[in-house]
């Protein structure tokens, strides 16, 4: 699937399937469901989820929170958008 793709999906009322935990949590958020997306990001135990549920923190405006789940993606907090990110790690994660 490409990037185009998943982002046009975000129309659609179901994702598409065979999306792994992180990228269903990305797709959920997409479309606003916050809660929904943070339930399947702390639900996915790899460095991936937790790249996730950093980016939901950030985006929630916990930063201390978001920090502690970037630091277990082994990843440091980034300074671009939240748009920038999202769409950054949609394309890492396809």
């Amino acid at each position: 699937m490409t990037f185009e793709a998943f982002k046009n999906s975000l129309t659609d009322s179901i994702p598409p399937q065979s999306l792994t935990n992180a990228l269903l949590a990305l797709w959920y958020e997409g479309k606003g469901d916050w809660g929904k997306a943070h339930n399947l990001a702390q639900d996915e135990h790899m460095r991936e989820g937790s790249w996730v549920h950093a980016y939901l923190h950030r985006k929630e405006g916990d930063n201390g929170n978001a920090s502690y789940w970037y630091n277990r993606a082994g990843r440091k907090m980034p300074s671009c958008s939240l748009e920038q990110e999202w769409e950054e790690m949609v394309k890492a994660l396809l």
